[in-house]
Parts: C-alpha cells; structure tokens; sequence
C-alpha cells in the first residue's frame, strides 16, 4: 500500500505526518473521514502538558465541541509504541470510545501503550507519526498554559490548527 501523508497547518508552522493504515486501518480511516470532510479546519490545540503531548482536533476556535461520528475501536494493541514525534487517538477512560480528537507525543510516552486487555491497560491507539516539523511539535509544547474552565492545559496564546491535508 502506498503511504498516506497529512500536512497539518498550524499557526506555528507546518508539520507533515505519515499515516499506518497497515497498524490502525479503522483509526486511520477514522481520521482520514474527518480530515476529508474538514472538520479539522480551524480547530484549536486545546491542551498542552509540557513534555508530554498537544491535543487537538475537537474544538473550534470558539471553544465549542464539533460534532463527532461513532467512536473507533482501540488499536492501540498494533505493537507502534506513543514514542515524542507519534500520533495517537485522545480517548475516555473507556478503550473504545475515540473519535475526532488526536494527541502528538511531545516525549516517549510508553506509558500510554496498550498493557492489557482493561480499559485502563488498553492504551491509545498510535496511527501515524511526524516525519517533518519536530521543530514546530517543540514550539507548540513549550505554549504557556492557563487554565480556563473545563480546559485545564490550554494554552494562554491560541494554538490553531488551520488544515488538514492529506496526499498519497
């Protein structure tokens, strides 16, 4: 299978990722279906946690959830580990209950990888990584953060993301 690239425009520069449909298909088609429909335009990086990972793709630039599709089972049992530079799918504590919101490690986050079976242990479903714009992940990972209500992390200073783009 042909690799399937995404360039995320941020307000902070540009950051290009390959996808894994081969490890995560249905988490890859997942994000593939909002990135073709644009529900990622214009959307906020909602949470940052210094040295951990910045969030994003729910929200829009007034703070208000988009609307989601049905979640996505887990896949974080597909052996690629949350290393700094991967994508992931942002869950609730239950396994199977991602949807649009995605995380890019800013750190190896193994702690995150599937253990076992539990909701606890299943871990968050890795589907894609950074292959350019290391520099611009940083950039956003160092945001001051200032909590506003019901968003803990967010950053002080808006954090957008403008598009998501994807090409073969």
């Amino acid at each position: 299978m042909d690799s399937i690239h995404v360039l995320l425009e941020t307000s902070e520069g540009d950051m290009l990722a390959v996808l894994y449909p081969e490890a995560a298909p249905k988490t890859v088609a997942n994000f593939l279906a909002y990135v073709d429909e644009g529900h990622y335009n214009e959307t906020l990086f909602h949470r940052i946690v210094r040295g951990f990972v910045v969030q994003g793709g729910g929200y829009d630039r007034f703070w208000v959830k988009k609307p989601v599709k049905e979640p996505v089972p887990n896949e974080a049992h597909n052996g690629l580990s949350n290393r700094k530079g991967t994508l992931a799918m942002a869950r609730t504590p239950e396994k199977d209950s991602a949807r649009d919101e995605f995380f890019i490690n800013a750190a190896d986050n193994t702690a995150l990888d599937h253990r076992d079976e539990t909701d606890e242990g299943f871990g968050y479903s890795v589907f894609g990584e950074l292959v350019e714009g290391f520099d611009v992940l940083k950039k956003i990972n160092w945001k001051v953060v200032k909590a506003r209500p019901d968003f803990p992390e967010a950053p002080q200073e808006e954090v957008v993301l403008y598009s998501v783009q994807r090409f073969a």
